[in-house]
């Protein structure tokens, strides 16, 4: 079990990362990271941050992702994590199994909603820019009730 409260969510960052997320992460205590990670400098960056946990995305396909899980269930002392990159691809029901947030990513379309008493979260790409969807990382705090969940547009123009 990892404690932290204030955990910052990236995806889909395809070997970018932006100082501007870098700047947005900044106090995470823990990053999570919802694949696409597209070069391993870009966990290394963010582990210098705060521990970083990410999973392999569609992209994810040299040797070096051998590393990374397609799925990653995460406990904090607040709350349990299920890290998936295509929500597509889901196969278990979080609320059965005591999931409380399910973090993904692979649309580039930043979104949260509940279902079921699960709280699912895209923070959106952090990578290159893909179409007009904006550049995205998220940002969530769980020492306050409700938890808040701040969305970060990153003022990038690549």
């Amino acid at each position: 079990m990892i404690k932290a409260n204030r955990i910052g969510l990236i995806s889909d960052t395809h070997g970018l990362l932006r100082p501007e997320a870098v700047e947005a992460l900044r106090g995470s205590e823990l990053i999570l990271h919802a694949g696409d990670v597209g070069k391993p400098e870009i966990l290394e960056e963010l582990r210098k941050i705060a521990p970083t946990i990410a999973i392999r995305g569609n992209v994810d396909r040299d040797l070096w992702c051998s590393t990374l899980k397609n799925t990653e269930l995460v406990e904090t002392s607040a709350a349990t994590f299920y890290l998936i990159h295509n929500i597509g691809d889901l196969d278990l029901n979080p609320a059965a199994a005591g999931i409380n947030v399910v973090l993904f990513g692979h649309s580039h379309q930043p979104t949260q909603y509940k279902k079921d008493g699960v709280l699912y979260i895209n923070p959106g790409s952090a990578g290159p820019r893909r179409f007009s969807l904006p550049i995205t990382i998220a940002r969530l705090d769980l020492s306050v009730s409700p938890w808040k969940i701040g969305l970060v547009e990153l003022n990038s123009r690549k």
